[in-house]
């Protein structure tokens, strides 16, 4: 993987953690906790079907429509 292509990476990936916390309203930890458990994270990182090269903002809106177990509290 060449430098850009890393950093390009990255900065998405931080991109993605930021709006999700946003978005969910919740904290960073917890919002990286649940990116880097989601199968998203792992096709980001292979580069599956160049879905490193969507927007932040459709990809989170993904992981939460597609995985939305990531957020649930479980049973109280």
């Amino acid at each position: 993987m060449t430098d850009v292509t890393s950093l390009y990476k990255e900065r998405l990936e931080e991109d993605i953690i930021s709006k999700l916390a946003e978005i969910k309203g919740i904290g960073l930890s917890d919002a990286m906790d649940a990116y880097y458990r989601s199968r998203l994270a792992k096709q980001i990182d292979n580069g599956a079907f160049g879905i490193q090269y969507l927007s932040a903002d459709y990809l989170v809106d993904d992981l939460i429509t597609n995985e939305p177990e990531l957020f649930s509290t479980g049973p109280t």
